[in-house]
């Protein structure tokens, strides 16, 4: 899909948004995209499914730079691999119920977690035919190996993460330190944290 069609999609689809929480799920907008939203099973931190389906709902405007950014690893051979989008904020409760460590849980008494906010996407990319690409280490390992200021790790996972890192700031995404898939859109000031059911049928 080419730039003009997917401005072209996002504003046919941002005309149809929830009049009160404006949220857009990312299916609507591309099929491109592959998903392990890791939550909507057991295969998490947590080892409980926490999720009663698994959707990407977004904002607007962070749905549409996600949408550059994948057009953008698309050309070079790779698509995004979504694990996590937004995440209402009782089952943010429920992580630090069983996870209280700010490094990797947010605190839903204090600044929460971005996800709860529709503003945050936890990521990695594999290859277009959906190859495997080598990060250093799984998704939700909480662990020095995941942290993005750890240079101790092959010349492969090295590479690998500068193109995930480069590709997704050229858009307007922001890394965490302890966490290289995920990543925070923009100023998220501005936005609420939420606590809308995800729409599952």
């Amino acid at each position: 899909m080419k730039l003009p069609e997917i401005l072209l999609l996002f504003f046919f689809f941002s005309v149809k948004l929830n009049s009160q929480e404006k949220l857009v799920n990312l299916k609507d907008l591309s099929t491109e995209f592959n998903y392990e939203i890791r939550y909507a099973t057991p295969n998490n931190f947590i080892g409980e499914t926490l999720y009663d389906c698994a959707e990407c709902l977004l904002q607007p405007e962070v749905a549409e730079a996600l949408l550059l950014a994948n057009q953008y690893f698309c050309e070079k051979g790779y698509r995004i691999k979504i694990y996590d989008c937004y995440r209402p904020l009782d089952v943010q409760k429920f992580m630090w119920s069983k996870y209280p460590r700010p490094g990797y849980v947010g605190n839903p008494y204090g600044n929460g977690s971005i996800h709860n906010k529709a503003a945050a996407v936890d990521i990695t990319i594999e290859t277009l035919d959906g190859c495997y690409v080598e990060m250093g280490s799984d998704y939700d390992y909480f662990g020095k190996e995941a942290h993005i200021d750890n240079y101790n790790l092959p010349k492969e996972v090295l590479a690998n993460r500068k193109l995930l890192f480069e590709g997704m700031r050229k858009f307007g995404f922001k890394n965490i330190r302890t966490e290289w898939w995920h990543f925070n859109f923009g100023s998220t000031r501005k936005y609420k944290a939420m606590n809308v059911p995800l729409p599952c049928e």
